[in-house]
C-alpha cells in the first residue's frame, strides 16, 4: 500500500494525467470540500507542472449548506450562488478543464424539508444549464474523483475511530483507482483497453433494445438509431482523450426516451444531496416513471422525479460485471461514484449526446429520441442475479450478461 506521505502525490498525478489529461496552457477549475485542501493543493502542483495557465478552486462546505436549510427564510431556496455559477459557465469560454472532488455524508441534510432541497437542486441545475450542455456535448475535459472525509469514512467504516476510518477509506479508494500498483498509469492503459473491447463488442451487435432481469428488475430498454456504447475513455470535441470518472468499470449508452417498459428495483442505496434513499424502485410505461416507492427517502425520490419534464425518463443504461474490483471489495461506499462501478445501473434524466454517431449536440440528441433534463441521477440495479439480453431489430435475443457477468455471443 502507498505510504501516507505519498498518497496525495500519486493520487493527484492520476487525476491530472489520466483523468483530465490536462493540456499545456489550459485553465483548471477544481471543486472541492474544505477538508480536501491538501488534495486540491497536490492537484494544483501537478497541474502547474503540466503547464496549466491557472488553477482556480471553488470550495464547498457541507455545514454551511446545512445551516442554510435550517435557518434561511421560506421561499429563498431558488437563489443560487452567483460566483460558482459564473465560474463554471465561464469555463466554456476559458477552455478550462474541470476536476470535481466527491465526498459523501448521507446524514448531512437528514431532517430538512425535502421540498426545499428539491427547489435548490432545480434552481442550481437551471443556472448551470449552459455549462452542463457543453459538457454533455464533449466541449471540455472533466473528471470526478473521491476524497476521504471524516463524515464519509464514519459511514463506510462505522465503529472505528476517525483517524483509522479515514486511513482505511484512503486505502480502499486508492485500490479502486489502481494507485496501489507499481505503475498505475500503465495499469489504467490496460484497463481502458479491456473496457474498450467490451463496448466495441456491443457496438458490433447493433442491438435495438436490452432486456434486464434479476434482483427485482424486469425492464426492457429501447436503444435509439445510431447509438454508441462507450466506456471510460472519452474524447473532447477536438479529440483530446480524458477519463471522466476515477474509478470507472462501466460500459454505457443513452437509451431512447420513450422506450423503457417494466419495473426496476435498486440493489444499493442512493445518496442524493445529503439524503439517503433506500429500498426503492419504480415502474416505467412508454419510457416514463408512472409508479415509484421507497422504504426510506420517499419524499426525496419524488423530488427527483418531479424536478422537470425529463426527470421521469431514462438518460443512461450502464453495464458493469459483478466481478468488478469494487463489487468484489464487499464495501458499500455510500457514494454513487464508487457504488455505480460495482453494479449495472440506469440514470434518470439527461441523456448524453456524445453517445450518438456524428456531431454530439442537443439537436441531434432530440432527433434521435434522447432524453433531456436538468438532472442526471444514477442508481444501481445490478447484482450477481442480473441477466441481460440484447434484442435485435428482428426480435432475436442474444445473451449479453448472465449472473452478472459478460456472456457475449461468439
Amino acid at each position: 500500500m502507498i505510504p501516507a506521505d505519498r498518497r496525495l502525490d500519486v493520487y493527484a498525478r492520476l487525476a491530472v494525467e489520466v483523468g483530465l489529461n490536462l493540456q499545456p496552457d489550459q485553465k483548471l477549475i477544481v471543486i472541492a470540500p474544505l477538508e480536501a485542501a491538501p488534495i486540491a493543493r497536490a492537484v494544483a502542483r501537478h497541474a502547474y507542472r503540466r503547464g496549466a495557465r491557472l488553477v482556480e478552486v471553488l470550495w464547498r462546505d457541507g455545514e454551511l449548506l446545512r445551516i442554510r436549510h435550517e435557518h434561511a427564510p421560506p421561499g429563498s431556496f431558488d437563489a443560487t450562488p452567483r460566483g460558482r455559477v459564473a465560474a463554471l459557465n465561464h469555463a466554456i469560454d476559458d477552455d478550462a478543464a474541470l476536476l470535481s472532488l466527491s465526498d459523501s455524508d448521507p446524514t448531512l441534510l437528514e431532517g430538512v424539508d425535502p421540498t426545499d432541497v428539491a427547489t435548490r437542486t432545480r434552481a442550481t441545475a437551471r443556472a448551470l444549464a449552459p455549462f452542463n450542455r457543453v459538457r454533455g456535448e464533449q466541449g471540455l475535459n472533466w473528471s470526478l474523483i473521491g476524497v476521504p472525509t471524516v463524515a464519509w469514512a464514519r459511514t463506510v467504516f462505522p465503529g472505528r475511530d476517525d483517524e483509522d476510518a479515514v486511513a482505511t477509506l484512503w486505502d480502499a479508494i486508492l485500490r479502486t483507482v489502481r494507485a496501489d500498483l507499481d505503475d498505475p498509469i500503465a495499469a489504467w492503459d490496460a484497463h481502458l483497453g479491456e473496457l474498450a473491447r467490451a463496448h466495441e463488442r456491443l457496438n458490433g451487435r447493433g442491438y435495438d433494445a436490452l432486456h434486464l432481469r434479476g434482483g427485482g428488475t424486469d425492464l426492457r430498454v429501447g436503444l435509439p438509431d445510431g447509438h454508441r456504447w462507450l466506456s471510460a475513455r472519452f474524447r473532447r470535441r477536438d479529440g483530446v482523450p480524458f477519463v471522466a470518472n476515477l474509478p470507472s468499470e462501466e460500459v454505457f449508452t443513452s437509451p431512447h426516451e420513450a422506450r423503457a417498459q417494466g419495473t426496476v428495483q435498486a440493489t444499493k442505496p442512493l445518496i442524493y444531496n445529503g439524503t439517503r434513499i433506500e429500498g426503492f424502485g419504480m415502474r416505467f410505461e412508454e419510457g416514463r416513471v408512472v409508479e415509484h416507492w421507497a422504504d426510506r427517502g420517499a419524499a426525496t425520490l419524488k423530488g427527483i422525479l418531479d424536478a422537470d419534464a425529463g426527470a421521469r425518463r431514462l438518460g443512461e443504461v450502464a453495464l458493469v460485471p459483478h466481478s468488478s474490483p469494487i463489487s468484489q471489495s464487499g464495501l458499500l461506499f455510500h457514494n454513487t461514484l464508487y457504488d455505480e462501478n460495482a453494479a449495472s445501473h440506469i440514470a434518470l434524466g439527461r441523456g448524453f449526446p456524445f453517445t450518438l454517431e456524428g456531431e454530439p449536440n442537443r439537436a441531434a440528441a432530440d432527433a434521435a429520441g434522447l432524453n433531456d433534463s436538468a438532472l442526471h441521477v444514477d442508481f444501481m440495479i445490478g447484482s450477481a442475479a442480473m441477466d441481460v439480453d440484447g434484442i435485435t431489430a428482428d426480435g432475436r435475443r442474444e445473451a449479453v450478461m448472465r449472473a452478472g457477468e459478460w456472456a457475449f455471443p461468439d
